[in-house]
């Protein structure tokens, strides 16, 4: 199929989703927040006063949704590479995760603050190359679970979107190594043919198995 006509499905396909529209109408930044709203609300995830990190937070569907479920309790921390309009209540960190000086300040925002719950939308730029799109998603992958083993508290909760393909299977395990309870799910606001999923880890442990 060439480009054109695969941009053409994809903006009828967008225009037409039903989470875009409701989006839209609620004033949500992203159909994300859905995916979001769905994974988070079946566990009841969130409690007043959570320290809540976001890591690829732009355009900032999931970073809005949690400021809005927390009220005026709590932190949200957000980072990503790409630049993200103010939200009020929520802390903004631009820069690329990849690099060292980003996670610095984003460890200096927390100020020695455990966290509560991690979150990571993170995705590569798509370069249409299956096996080098995959391989740069779980580097992405592996630094967030990185960032949840030094700053995740004991008995918190991360959150990930996983691609699946190479890599997946085992760093699935290391999650299992780390976390009391593992769940895989694709919620309903996920489009069909993406082969994106989404590993929930609930109760970090204080040592691996």
């Amino acid at each position: 199929m060439s480009r054109s006509k695969s941009s053409q499905r994809w903006l009828k396909e967008h225009f037409s989703d039903p989470y875009v529209k409701k989006a839209q109408a609620e004033g949500m930044r992203s159909r994300a927040a859905y995916k979001l709203e769905e994974l988070v609300e079946r566990d009841r995830l969130l409690k007043p006063g959570m320290v809540v990190v976001d890591l690829g937070a732009a355009p900032g569907g999931w970073s809005q949704w949690v400021r809005k479920e927390l009220g005026d309790t709590g932190r949200v921390i957000a980072s990503d590479i790409l630049e993200m309009p103010t939200l009020a209540g929520v802390e903004f960190l631009h820069g690329d995760f990849r690099e060292d000086g980003v996670l610095s300040e984003l460890e200096k925002m927390l100020d020695g603050a455990a966290v509560d719950l991690v979150l990571s939308d993170m995705a590569p730029n798509m370069s249409g190359v299956d096996q080098v799109d995959q391989a740069r998603a779980m580097h992405l992958s592996e630094l967030a679970m990185a960032f949840a083993d030094d700053h995740l508290r004991v008995g918190g909760t991360f959150l990930i979107k996983l691609f699946q393909g190479v890599g997946f299977d085992e760093y699935v395990r290391e999650l299992r190594r780390r976390y009391a309870k593992l769940a895989i799910r694709k919620p309903a606001a996920s489009r069909r043919r993406s082969n994106e999923v989404y590993a929930l880890a609930q109760g970090k442990l204080a040592q691996m198995k």
